[in-house]
């Protein structure tokens, strides 16, 4: 893994922050344009399914981070990486992984849309309670960043949707091809920037970030599973929670910490996340569904 993460340098060190930042607002914005005010009131129909795999992601996840970090004894700049990508919201990446595994997808949808408002207060939060032992954090600056590049394009996605829906059906046949081509340029531009680090200690990186997402596939479906959930939604639920932003902790890293090794575990996670996703995503579309697998979902 180590040395295909280097072979990631596709030259695309060009998308540096600004840029980055206009791109991940643009995958914000096409994932707020697949939305309605009525997928908001299905939330509230769904209170118990959206709200186990809300407190998964900003639960479970950080805490495990928070654990890893110092179980492997992590400098303080990589320690504060590990916590800043586990408190990110779940990413679109995970709606993909889910209709390859044959979840719920409808749900993997709400799930991914309640973790990325909520990131506004949550990834900050949790990141100042759990990174701040370790280094000083701009809670209030990861807010507003947070806030400007994911809250505020979602919602604008939504309104547009919800008031000018031709013109928003034309431009959504157009944003996936424009929403792939900006994730592999988001995935590749985090590995390029931290090469040289990945370069001398990426054996040191690689095991922290894998744990991270490993474990928390586990535990996300464990849980599911104790919460007498169908196997279907447990598997939505453990891919929320193994599979989150990390293009977005990259970016607040780099914008919020003066330290550079604090991105270095979100560019390696964007990798680690998209192999193991992708891994079990596979492993569980062959094995199927159970024939009576109980649907958990209200439409």
């Amino acid at each position: 893994m180590y040395g295909f993460l280097l072979s990631l340098d596709l030259q695309v060190t060009w998308l540096e922050t600004d840029l980055f930042t206009v791109g991940l607002g643009f995958l914000m914005l096409s994932m707020g344009l697949t939305l309605t005010f009525e997928d908001f009131r299905r939330c509230l129909r769904n209170p118990w399914t959206v709200g186990v795999g809300f407190l998964a992601q900003y639960l479970i996840k950080p805490m495990l981070g928070y654990a890893i970090a110092l179980t492997l004894k992590l400098s303080a700049p990589l320690a504060t990486g590990l916590i800043l990508v586990s408190c990110c919201p779940g990413g679109q990446a995970s709606n993909v992984a889910t209709y390859i595994s044959k979840g719920n997808v409808a749900l993997s949808v709400l799930m991914t849309t309640c973790s990325t408002i909520g990131a506004i207060a949550m990834t900050p939060l949790l990141t100042k309670l759990l990174a701040g032992q370790l280094v000083p954090v701009d809670a209030a600056g990861l807010a507003i960043s947070t806030f400007q590049v994911v809250l505020v394009p979602t919602i604008v996605g939504v309104l547009a949707h919800e008031y000018f829906p031709k013109f928003t059906e034309r431009i959504i046949s157009i944003t996936p091809l424009i929403g792939v081509i900006l994730t592999t340029l988001l995935c590749a531009s985090p590995i390029g920037q931290v090469a040289e680090v990945l370069k001398t200690q990426g054996a040191q990186l690689i095991l922290p970030v894998a744990l991270l997402h490993a474990v928390a596939f586990a535990l996300g479906y464990w849980i599911s599973k104790w919460s007498s959930f169908g196997e279907s939604t447990s598997r939505t639920i453990s891919i929320e929670c193994g599979m989150q932003s990390s293009a977005l902790g990259f970016l607040l890293a780099q914008k919020h910490f003066t330290n550079p090794l604090v991105a270095v575990p979100s560019a390696v996670s964007v990798v680690c996340m998209a192999l193991g996703g992708s891994a079990l995503a596979v492993f569980w579309r062959n094995r199927g569904l159970p024939a009576d697998d109980k649907d958990d979902f209200k439409e």
